[in-house]
This record gives structure tokens, C-alpha cells and sequence, in this order.
């Protein structure tokens, strides 16, 4: 059990027994699901104050862990959702100056390998989303805003089609962050028909389930990328930021 502390908490204090219960409920020692014991009792469990597990259970909601149920005090613990943790990477590679060509880098590595995998898993559904989803591009090749929200909507079509949920959750924060130079491009290049022909041989080869064409033509399409920041002078060197809301 671990020694009380003072009345005040302190960071160390809540959020080592924030990790407590974090580690328990990954574990499976505490079930999703399982409502937790008043403030008191945990309290007398971990060896600390109330006000230190009540800073510990704020921390636990925001990383999604726990939450309230509706109406009543109970505390519920919750398995977080993938957009909660893609709001924090995205808010860590901010504040750590990841670069828009480490960005690029991991893109280059994450993207041909969603094209492949989803060239082995895609199936009809996935193949009438794509479908409307090159049908609205090729009438929106004038159209710089739609371009890049069609482009968005293209790889994430892509990364549902690979179910694997591992490659969705790893490309969500790097697309937030990925998308907001990739508009500067678009609107200063004339690049529209390009990004549809790749999307094109892309969907081509997902189809056609050609897991190594997939592959080639996202490497190409992602290449394109890099290409079109250097025509359009803009530093890759530069820290990414965080986008508007």
C-alpha cells in the first residue's frame, strides 16, 4: 500500500495512482465496464487523500479511462476512443516540433501499406465508397477546399479497407496534421488532375486486389506530395502547427 501524502496533491501524487488504476484497467485486473469504489475507499486502498484521487479520476477522464454515467456519481471505467488518443498525439507532435518532413517520412511508411493492405481486404462496400468518392474529385478539380477534403476522405476509404484497426489509429494524428500544408500546395499548384489519376491507379489496383501495384502507386502519390511543397515553396524543415477548428 502506498505511503499517505499530504492534503495538498501534488503532480507525482495523482498521477502515479492515475497510472495505478490506467495499468489495472489494461491489464484486466479491472474489467471495462466496472464501476469503481467511492473516493473514500480508493483513497484508503492506494494509501492517499481523497483530493489525490480526485485529481487522479480527472486525469483518468481525460484520457478517456473513466467516465460518469449519465445522472448519477458513479464512476465507470471506459475504454478510450481512438479520436480521444489522436487529439493527444497530435497535441504532442505540436508541441515537440515534429517537422512536416518527419511528417512526410511517416506517411511514406504508413500509407503504401494501408493501399497493399487494403488490396487484400477491401471488399464491395469499400469499393461503391471509393467509387463516389473519385466520382465527386473528377468534379472537383477546380475546387482546391474539396480537392483536399475529398483527398482526406480518399485515404481514409483506404485505411477502413485494410480492417486493421492499428493502421487507422496510427494515421488518424498524422492526417490531422498533414492535411493543412498539403491545401497551401493544392492552392498554389495546378495539381488536381494528378491527384486523381494516382487515386485512380490506386483504386485500380485495390480492386483488382494487386497488393504490390497498391503499394507503388501510394509510394508515387505520397512522393507527389513532397514534390509539390518544394514547387510551391514552402520548407518542409518547418515545425508542424495545429490545425484551426
Amino acid at each position: 500500500m502506498a505511503r499517505p501524502v499530504n492534503s495538498e496533491p501534488t503532480e507525482s501524487s495523482f498521477r502515479m495512482v492515475a497510472r495505478t488504476i490506467e495499468q489495472r484497467i489494461i491489464s484486466g485486473e479491472i474489467t471495462p465496464g466496472d464501476i469503481l469504489p467511492a473516493e473514500s475507499r480508493l483513497a484508503e486502498q492506494l494509501g492517499v487523500n481523497r483530493s489525490t484521487i480526485r485529481e487522479a479520476i480527472r486525469v483518468l477522464e481525460q484520457n478517456g479511462f473513466v467516465k460518469r454515467e449519465p445522472g448519477r456519481r458513479k464512476l465507470i471505467t471506459s475504454i478510450p476512443h481512438s479520436g480521444d488518443i489522436s487529439q493527444r498525439l497530435t497535441a504532442t507532435m505540436v508541441l515537440n516540433q515534429v517537422t512536416f518532413e518527419e511528417l512526410w517520412e511517416a506517411m511514406y511508411a504508413l500509407e503504401p501499406a494501408a493501399a497493399a493492405a487494403a488490396a487484400v481486404r477491401g471488399n464491395d462496400e469499400d469499393f461503391v465508397a471509393i467509387e463516389a468518392n473519385l466520382a465527386a474529385t473528377r468534379q472537383a478539380l477546380e475546387d482546391s477546399a474539396s480537392l483536399v477534403e475529398l483527398d482526406i476522405e480518399f485515404h481514409e476509404l483506404v485505411a477502413t479497407a485494410t480492417r486493421n484497426r492499428a493502421i487507422q489509429m496510427a494515421r488518424a494524428p498524422l492526417s490531422t496534421l498533414f492535411y493543412p500544408p498539403f491545401y497551401a500546395v493544392m492552392s498554389r499548384l495546378n495539381a488536381g488532375q494528378r491527384l486523381l489519376t494516382a487515386h485512380e491507379q490506386i483504386y485500380k489496383a485495390i480492386r483488382a486486389h494487386d497488393a504490390a501495384n497498391a503499394r507503388e502507386w501510394m509510394e508515387k502519390h505520397i512522393q507527389d506530395f513532397e514534390r509539390g511543397y518544394e514547387l510551391a515553396n514552402l520548407n518542409m524543415a518547418s515545425p508542424v502547427l495545429m490545425p484551426e477548428r
